[in-house]
């Protein structure tokens, strides 16, 4: 993983790159959920994209003959958190976990204006995209049906069920195309951002960060890390709370657990990644992090 304490000055007036490479003009949504359909189906058997909601208890139990350090966190973990719900570790488990959160959020507080303000995110994500070089038709089905999904969920008395929606992040096509959208969302920042997002693909394999998105952000399966969380944050100007369960100990007996949130600045599009300090307003995303993993964690 990234270094998460890795901070890097926002100083200075943000340009976007506005060249793009031919290959990415066309289909490339198509192309993109092609080359993710042989893995889903070898998982699929396995575990849904989106799983029920647990009591920690059964993650608890899984680790308690394997990894006493995470058994003792876990425990920790119980008094502030009631639950978890799984996605399934495919690569996309982060965007999936977003997603999930966000639309149960959204079913759940029927906060009209949260979902006034994420649009006008969206669509200044969409003119983002446009003014980088990307052609409408590559992304504006999966932008749709992001909006639509919002406006089903909003609906109030005639809103889906909390069933239905479970029922809609396990379809494939349905799941991975708003995990696409998520995708092209990250990218998009990513670029326009290009000179601060630098810093943290330095050193990678990518060479710059056009380079990066196309190679780690934009295709299916590729894991995310600090910095996509930072970009998807900052876009969308949704917080993400991030608890890390590792091996790491401490001075009380090996059971704290640290996190860290994200949460886009006042005024801008930019986000940071703030300590185990409390913030004034938490987090309503909870993520649990596990080496190459995430899932959703309810607090109690």
């Amino acid at each position: 993983m990234l270094n998460k304490d890795k901070q890097v000055d926002e100083g200075g007036e943000e340009s976007a790159s506005s060249v793009l490479l031919p290959e990415w003009s066309y289909d490339i949504y198509d192309d993109i959920i092609k080359q993710h359909s042989e893995a889903e189906a070898s998982e699929s058997e396995k575990n849904p994209l989106i799983g029920d909601k647990e009591p920690l208890s059964v993650l608890e139990a899984e680790y308690q003959s394997s990894c006493p350090v995470w058994v003792k966190k876990i425990k920790f973990l119980k008094q502030k958190f009631a639950a978890i719900r799984r996605a399934r570790g495919d690569g996309n488990c982060f965007y999936r976990c977003f997603m999930f959160s966000y639309l149960e959020h959204i079913l759940e507080t029927r906060d009209k204006p949260e979902v006034d303000r994420i649009k006008a995110n969206v669509e200044e994500s969409r003119r983002t995209l446009m003014g980088l070089g990307y052609a409408d038709f590559t992304f504006e089905d999966i932008f749709e049906l992001f909006l639509e999904q919002l406006e089903c969920v909003l609906q109030g008395t005639d809103s889906i069920s909390h069933e239905e929606l479970v029922r809609k992040c396990r379809c494939p096509s349905h799941s991975n195309s708003v995990v696409m959208f998520l995708r092209f969302v990250t990218a998009g920042e990513m670029r326009k951002r290009s000179e601060f997002f630098e810093p943290f693909v330095m050193g990678l394999a990518s060479s710059n960060v056009e380079q990066f998105c196309r190679s780690s952000v934009l295709p299916m399966a590729e894991e995310s890390d600090h910095v996509h969380i930072i970009a998807l944050s900052s876009a969308l100007g949704v917080p993400i709370r991030v608890v890390y369960l590792d091996r790491s100990t401490s001075d009380n007996d090996g059971a704290t657990v640290n996190h860290h949130d994200f949460v886009p600045s006042s005024g801008d599009s930019s986000a940071s990644s703030s300590s185990s300090s409390s913030e004034v307003t938490e987090p309503f995303m909870v993520l649990l992090y596990r080496p190459g993993h995430y899932d959703i964690l309810y607090p109690k």
